[in-house]
Protein backbone atom coordinates (compact mmCIF):
# COMPACT_ATOMS: atom_id res chain seq x y z
CA UNK A 1 0.00 0.00 0.00
CA UNK A 2 1.30 3.43 -0.89
CA UNK A 3 2.20 5.71 1.99
CA UNK A 4 0.02 8.58 0.83
CA UNK A 5 -3.34 9.21 -0.81
CA UNK A 6 -2.84 11.92 -3.40
CA UNK A 7 -0.49 13.54 -5.88
CA UNK A 8 -0.20 16.86 -4.04
CA UNK A 9 0.68 15.17 -0.75
CA UNK A 10 3.77 13.36 -2.04
CA UNK A 11 6.13 16.32 -1.83
CA UNK A 12 4.93 17.44 1.62
CA UNK A 13 5.13 13.90 2.93
CA UNK A 14 8.69 13.48 1.65
CA UNK A 15 9.78 16.75 3.23
CA UNK A 16 8.16 15.83 6.54
CA UNK A 17 9.62 12.31 6.63
CA UNK A 18 13.13 12.88 5.31
CA UNK A 19 14.92 13.10 8.67
CA UNK A 20 12.47 11.16 10.83
CA UNK A 21 13.12 7.96 12.74
CA UNK A 22 10.13 6.21 11.18
CA UNK A 23 11.54 6.77 7.68
CA UNK A 24 14.91 5.35 8.76
CA UNK A 25 13.19 2.33 10.31
CA UNK A 26 11.14 1.69 7.15
CA UNK A 27 14.18 1.87 4.87
CA UNK A 28 16.16 -0.33 7.26
CA UNK A 29 13.38 -2.92 7.16
CA UNK A 30 13.48 -3.00 3.35
CA UNK A 31 17.27 -3.42 3.40
CA UNK A 32 16.91 -6.26 5.89
CA UNK A 33 14.39 -8.07 3.68
CA UNK A 34 16.85 -8.07 0.76
CA UNK A 35 19.70 -9.21 3.01
CA UNK A 36 23.40 -9.00 2.22
CA UNK A 37 22.79 -9.64 -1.49
CA UNK A 38 20.87 -6.37 -1.81
CA UNK A 39 22.34 -2.90 -2.24
CA UNK A 40 22.21 -0.40 0.67
CA UNK A 41 19.15 1.83 0.34
CA UNK A 42 19.70 4.38 3.11
CA UNK A 43 20.85 7.66 1.57
CA UNK A 44 20.73 11.32 2.72
CA UNK A 45 17.44 12.89 1.64
CA UNK A 46 15.87 9.57 0.60
CA UNK A 47 12.31 8.82 1.66
CA UNK A 48 10.29 5.63 1.28
CA UNK A 49 7.10 6.88 -0.38
CA UNK A 50 5.23 3.59 -0.65
CA UNK A 51 5.36 -0.13 -1.29
CA UNK A 52 3.18 -2.91 -2.62
CA UNK A 53 2.87 -6.03 -4.74
CA UNK A 54 2.47 -5.59 -8.50
CA UNK A 55 2.23 -8.23 -11.20
CA UNK A 56 5.16 -7.92 -13.60
CA UNK A 57 4.80 -9.32 -17.10
CA UNK A 58 7.97 -11.36 -17.49
CA UNK A 59 9.33 -13.14 -20.54
CA UNK A 60 7.48 -16.41 -19.99
CA UNK A 61 4.55 -15.39 -17.76
CA UNK A 62 3.30 -12.74 -15.36
CA UNK A 63 4.75 -12.96 -11.85
CA UNK A 64 4.16 -11.09 -8.56
CA UNK A 65 6.97 -8.74 -7.55
CA UNK A 66 7.44 -6.51 -4.50
CA UNK A 67 7.90 -2.84 -5.42
CA UNK A 68 9.23 -0.02 -3.25
CA UNK A 69 8.86 3.59 -4.36
CA UNK A 70 11.38 6.06 -2.95
CA UNK A 71 11.51 9.75 -3.81
CA UNK A 72 14.51 9.15 -6.11
CA UNK A 73 14.52 5.44 -7.02
CA UNK A 74 12.15 2.56 -7.73
CA UNK A 75 13.17 -0.80 -6.25
CA UNK A 76 11.66 -4.21 -6.90
CA UNK A 77 12.48 -7.84 -6.25
CA UNK A 78 11.25 -11.42 -6.17
CA UNK A 79 9.07 -12.43 -3.23
CA UNK A 80 10.57 -15.30 -1.21
CA UNK A 81 8.57 -14.73 1.98
CA UNK A 82 6.18 -11.79 1.86
CA UNK A 83 7.22 -8.91 4.14
CA UNK A 84 10.19 -10.94 5.33
CA UNK A 85 12.50 -11.92 2.49
CA UNK A 86 13.07 -10.76 -1.10
CA UNK A 87 15.83 -11.42 -3.64
CA UNK A 88 16.96 -10.36 -7.14
CA UNK A 89 16.92 -6.68 -6.20
CA UNK A 90 16.57 -4.17 -9.05
CA UNK A 91 17.11 -0.43 -8.58
CA UNK A 92 15.83 2.07 -11.16
CA UNK A 93 16.75 5.79 -10.94
CA UNK A 94 13.51 7.76 -11.16
CA UNK A 95 14.98 10.49 -13.38
CA UNK A 96 15.12 7.84 -16.12
CA UNK A 97 11.50 6.70 -15.73
CA UNK A 98 8.52 7.43 -17.97
CA UNK A 99 5.06 5.96 -17.37
CA UNK A 100 2.56 4.91 -20.03
CA UNK A 101 -0.95 3.67 -19.22
CA UNK A 102 -2.04 0.61 -21.22
CA UNK A 103 -5.36 -0.87 -22.23
CA UNK A 104 -6.73 -3.83 -20.30
CA UNK A 105 -6.35 -7.35 -21.66
CA UNK A 106 -8.99 -10.08 -21.32
CA UNK A 107 -6.88 -11.84 -18.70
CA UNK A 108 -5.16 -8.83 -17.13
CA UNK A 109 -6.42 -5.40 -16.08
CA UNK A 110 -5.02 -2.19 -14.60
CA UNK A 111 -1.80 -2.33 -16.62
CA UNK A 112 0.87 0.29 -17.24
CA UNK A 113 4.34 0.40 -18.69
CA UNK A 114 7.47 1.52 -16.83
CA UNK A 115 9.95 2.78 -19.45
CA UNK A 116 13.66 3.45 -18.88
CA UNK A 117 16.72 3.67 -21.12
CA UNK A 118 17.96 0.24 -20.00
CA UNK A 119 14.77 -1.72 -19.43
CA UNK A 120 11.08 -1.37 -20.19
CA UNK A 121 8.42 -3.64 -18.71
CA UNK A 122 4.70 -3.89 -17.98
CA UNK A 123 3.08 -4.22 -14.56
CA UNK A 124 -0.49 -4.42 -13.34
CA UNK A 125 -2.20 -3.62 -10.05
CA UNK A 126 -5.00 -5.34 -8.17
CA UNK A 127 -7.44 -2.50 -8.88
CA UNK A 128 -7.76 0.63 -10.99
CA UNK A 129 -7.58 2.79 -7.85
CA UNK A 130 -4.30 1.20 -6.84
CA UNK A 131 -2.92 1.57 -10.36
CA UNK A 132 -3.83 5.27 -10.42
CA UNK A 133 -2.19 5.82 -7.02
CA UNK A 134 1.03 4.19 -8.18
CA UNK A 135 1.13 6.23 -11.37
CA UNK A 136 0.34 9.51 -9.59
CA UNK A 137 3.01 9.00 -6.95
CA UNK A 138 5.67 7.87 -9.43
CA UNK A 139 5.03 10.74 -11.83
CA UNK A 140 5.04 13.27 -8.99
CA UNK A 141 8.36 11.95 -7.66
CA UNK A 142 9.85 12.02 -11.16
CA UNK A 143 8.74 15.63 -11.73
CA UNK A 144 10.13 16.82 -8.41
CA UNK A 145 13.43 15.02 -8.98
CA UNK A 146 13.86 16.43 -12.50
CA UNK A 147 13.11 19.94 -11.23
CA UNK A 148 15.81 19.61 -8.56
CA UNK A 149 18.29 18.27 -11.12
CA UNK A 150 17.39 20.85 -13.76
CA UNK A 151 16.84 18.10 -16.32
CA UNK A 152 14.23 17.35 -18.94
CA UNK A 153 12.31 14.09 -18.97
CA UNK A 154 14.01 11.18 -20.71
CA UNK A 155 12.92 10.51 -24.30
CA UNK A 156 15.01 7.40 -25.08
CA UNK A 157 13.68 4.11 -23.76
CA UNK A 158 14.48 0.44 -24.21
CA UNK A 159 11.90 -1.53 -26.16
CA UNK A 160 9.63 -3.78 -24.08
CA UNK A 161 10.15 -7.48 -24.74
CA UNK A 162 7.23 -9.24 -26.37
CA UNK A 163 6.34 -12.25 -24.17
CA UNK A 164 7.36 -15.68 -25.42
CA UNK A 165 3.76 -16.87 -25.39
CA UNK A 166 2.73 -14.15 -27.88
CA UNK A 167 4.04 -16.06 -30.90
CA UNK A 168 4.95 -19.60 -31.97
CA UNK A 169 7.03 -18.48 -34.95
CA UNK A 170 9.92 -16.07 -35.52
CA UNK A 171 8.53 -12.56 -35.87
CA UNK A 172 11.14 -11.64 -38.50
CA UNK A 173 11.43 -14.50 -40.98
CA UNK A 174 7.96 -15.90 -40.04
CA UNK A 175 9.31 -19.30 -41.11
CA UNK A 176 10.96 -20.87 -38.08
CA UNK A 177 8.56 -22.46 -35.61
CA UNK A 178 9.76 -22.49 -32.01
CA UNK A 179 10.23 -25.83 -30.29
CA UNK A 180 12.52 -27.56 -27.82
CA UNK A 181 15.23 -27.48 -30.49
CA UNK A 182 14.48 -24.02 -31.88
CA UNK A 183 14.82 -21.55 -29.02
CA UNK A 184 13.25 -18.15 -28.72
CA UNK A 185 15.50 -15.08 -28.58
CA UNK A 186 14.73 -11.39 -28.12
CA UNK A 187 16.08 -8.48 -30.12
CA UNK A 188 17.31 -5.91 -27.61
CA UNK A 189 16.43 -3.05 -29.96
CA UNK A 190 12.85 -3.82 -30.99
CA UNK A 191 11.90 -6.49 -28.42
CA UNK A 192 10.65 -8.95 -31.06
CA UNK A 193 10.73 -12.71 -30.46
CA UNK A 194 13.09 -14.09 -33.09
CA UNK A 195 14.98 -17.25 -34.03
CA UNK A 196 18.72 -17.72 -33.73
CA UNK A 197 19.39 -17.16 -37.42
CA UNK A 198 17.48 -13.86 -37.43
CA UNK A 199 19.27 -12.60 -34.30
CA UNK A 200 22.90 -13.57 -34.93
CA UNK A 201 24.04 -9.95 -34.92
CA UNK A 202 25.53 -7.98 -32.04
CA UNK A 203 25.62 -4.21 -31.64
CA UNK A 204 26.93 -1.95 -28.89
CA UNK A 205 24.21 0.28 -27.45
CA UNK A 206 25.93 2.10 -24.54
CA UNK A 207 22.71 3.40 -22.99
CA UNK A 208 21.39 -0.15 -22.81
CA UNK A 209 24.52 -2.07 -21.86
CA UNK A 210 28.29 -1.73 -21.96
CA UNK A 211 28.57 -4.96 -23.97
CA UNK A 212 27.33 -5.62 -27.53
CA UNK A 213 23.75 -6.88 -27.44
CA UNK A 214 21.79 -9.37 -29.56
CA UNK A 215 19.76 -7.65 -32.29
CA UNK A 216 17.72 -8.88 -35.22
CA UNK A 217 18.87 -8.41 -38.82
CA UNK A 218 16.52 -5.51 -39.55
CA UNK A 219 17.53 -3.55 -36.45
CA UNK A 220 21.20 -4.28 -37.17
CA UNK A 221 20.90 -2.70 -40.63
CA UNK A 222 19.16 0.35 -39.15
CA UNK A 223 21.74 0.71 -36.38
CA UNK A 224 24.65 0.38 -38.82
CA UNK A 225 23.07 3.01 -41.08
CA UNK A 226 22.70 5.38 -38.12
CA UNK A 227 26.31 4.73 -37.11
CA UNK A 228 27.57 5.44 -40.65
CA UNK A 229 25.56 8.65 -40.74
CA UNK A 230 26.99 9.79 -37.40
CA UNK A 231 30.55 8.96 -38.48
CA UNK A 232 30.08 10.86 -41.74
CA UNK A 233 28.78 13.89 -39.84
CA UNK A 234 31.73 13.70 -37.45
CA UNK A 235 34.21 13.57 -40.37
CA UNK A 236 32.50 16.52 -42.03
CA UNK A 237 32.69 18.58 -38.84
CA UNK A 238 36.37 17.72 -38.39
CA UNK A 239 37.24 18.62 -41.99
CA UNK A 240 35.24 21.83 -41.70
CA UNK A 241 37.09 22.79 -38.54
CA UNK A 242 40.51 22.28 -40.09
CA UNK A 243 39.57 24.18 -43.25
CA UNK A 244 38.53 27.20 -41.18
CA UNK A 245 41.70 27.35 -39.05
CA UNK A 246 43.83 30.26 -40.40
CA UNK A 247 47.32 29.36 -41.54
CA UNK A 248 50.08 31.76 -40.44
CA UNK A 249 53.55 32.06 -41.88
CA UNK A 250 55.97 31.52 -38.99
CA UNK A 251 58.25 34.25 -40.36
CA UNK A 252 57.67 37.54 -42.12
CA UNK A 253 59.70 39.77 -44.35
CA UNK A 254 58.92 42.64 -41.96
CA UNK A 255 60.82 41.00 -39.09
CA UNK A 256 64.05 42.72 -38.19
CA UNK A 257 66.97 42.20 -35.85
CA UNK A 258 66.13 45.50 -34.12
CA UNK A 259 62.82 44.08 -32.91
CA UNK A 260 64.60 41.01 -31.57
CA UNK A 261 67.08 43.18 -29.65
CA UNK A 262 64.22 45.13 -28.10
CA UNK A 263 62.46 41.91 -27.07
CA UNK A 264 65.60 40.64 -25.33
CA UNK A 265 65.47 43.70 -23.09
CA UNK A 266 62.01 42.83 -21.75
CA UNK A 267 61.98 41.49 -18.23
CA UNK A 268 59.66 38.90 -16.74
CA UNK A 269 56.84 40.13 -14.54
CA UNK A 270 55.36 38.02 -11.74
CA UNK A 271 52.21 38.92 -9.85
CA UNK A 272 52.76 36.67 -6.83
CA UNK A 273 55.90 36.42 -4.65
CA UNK A 274 57.79 33.11 -4.86
CA UNK A 275 56.79 30.61 -2.20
Amino acid sequence: MLAGDGRDKTENMADNLVNTEINSVRIGAVESCFGVAGQPLAHPGRVLVGEGILTKECRKKAKPRMFFLFNDILVYGNIVINKRKYNCQHIIPLEDVTIETLEDLPDRENRWMIKTSQKTFVVSAASQTERDEWIQHIEQCVRQLLEKMGRAASTEHAAPWIPDRATDICMRCTQKKFSLLTRRHHCRKCGFVVCRECSKFRFLMPKLNQKPQRVCGLCYKELMAEKAKEEQAARYNTENFHSEVPMHDPSSEDDSDNEYETMKAWTAEFYLPPS
